[in-house]
């Protein structure tokens, strides 16, 4: 999924180049290659799909060459996650009827990548066996209120994999405290917002939980890689409800089960969250760029990756960032107001 508008890293990601194409890690691929690169050896370029919005099919291209301009889809409009789900199952279910899915967002770091496809490919004999819907659960290192929830029955695994166990309930994001009681449990873990699941039953879940969903889909059968697929996409997606698939699937399905992981996962929503998973020096400092020398300085998110020399001195918890002619320099803990700044939307 990589065609949300991610602009959180002004300067460095606008709306006309969001995160999911940008450097951000500073190791000359972007977040959306490094999503498609993760999945080497498990699955091959001509069955990497890319659901995108119509702006951003260029980038797509240039970026992966290695993958069929055919497995793009353009989305018209922006209508969350559950009729992108639903648009790209069709599509696949149309060409492989057997296929085993998983999902992911393209703008997220995975820093354990060996561990990353020991459970993929673990979750996928499982879904390619059962009638199960899978999510991956990422287990918690601090109390989050940044992401959502799953809780988990921990009293019993699966008997076809140890490693996976049904889920009791989906939460919302939660508040300071809330956060604090979940982090003392060991069955709350952070979802990650990855599926797995036979495309059979992906699709079967959408006729039964969201039949409008699957209405619209299931009646462009005869047009799935012909000429006028697009232009019958163009028609349609645009009446469908936007909603996620956390609310559309998710919490009414009930073969829901998680498979807990720990593989050094970010969803990148923040500067903050990009330092915490960047590699630091002694005083606390994640620098990202070409040459870049701090003095007296601790604490900070530094991101130039531009052909220049940077001298920083007397810096505590700031973030300093360019992207051409801007230069953000912002205290970490008043990123939220970046926005207000700059009048970005």
């Amino acid at each position: 999924m990589a065609g949300g508008v991610g602009s959180r890293f002004w300067p460095m990601s606008t709306a006309e180049k969001p995160k999911q194409f940008i450097d951000v890690l500073g190791l000359g691929k972007s977040l959306l290659q490094l999503t498609v690169e993760r999945f080497k050896g498990i699955c091959l370029p001509e069955n990497v799909w890319i659901v995108t919005n119509k702006c951003y099919a260029d980038i797509v291209r240039e970026q992966l060459p290695q993958v069929p301009a055919g497995n793009i889809l353009c989305e018209p409009c922006r209508r969350n996650t559950a009729p992108c789900i639903a648009y790209v199952s069709w599509r696949i279910k149309s060409k492989d009827p057997k296929a085993n899915i998983v999902v992911t967002p393209s703008d997220h770091v995975v820093m354990d990548v060996a561990e990353f496809q020991r459970i993929i490919t673990s979750c996928l004999s499982f879904t390619a066996e059962t009638d199960a819907i899978v999510t991956l659960g990422i287990q918690p290192t601090r109390p989050e209120t940044g992401y959502g929830y799953i809780q988990a029955d921990l009293s019993s695994s699966s008997l076809r994999n140890k490693g996976i166990f049904r889920v009791d309930s989906f939460k919302e994001k939660p508040d300071a405290a809330t956060a604090e009681q979940y982090i003392k449990k060991n069955n709350y873990f952070w979802n990650a917002g990855i599926f797995i699941w036979n495309v059979s039953t992906i699709v079967n879940a959408f006729r039964v939980y969201q039949p409008a969903i699957s209405e619209t889909f299931e009646n462009l059968l005869p047009y799935y890689g012909t000429d006028k697929e697009q232009e019958e996409i163009d028609r349609v997606f645009p009446e469908c409800e936007s909603i996620s698939v956390d609310y559309a699937i998710m919490e009414k399905a009930e073969e829901i089960f998680v498979c807990p992981g720990e593989f050094g996962w970010s969803d990148l929503g923040t500067w903050g969250s990009l330092r915490n998973q960047a590699k630091k020096d002694l005083y606390g400092n994640a620098a990202i760029g070409n040459d870049i020398r701090l003095f007296e300085t601790t604490d900070c998110m530094i991101h130039t990756m531009q052909e220049k020399k940077v001298i920083i001195q007397g810096l505590e918890g700031y973030i300093v960032a360019e992207n051409e002619d801007t230069l953000l320099i912002c205290k970490l803990s008043e990123e939220q107001r970046i926005k207000q700044f700059t009048g970005e939307k």
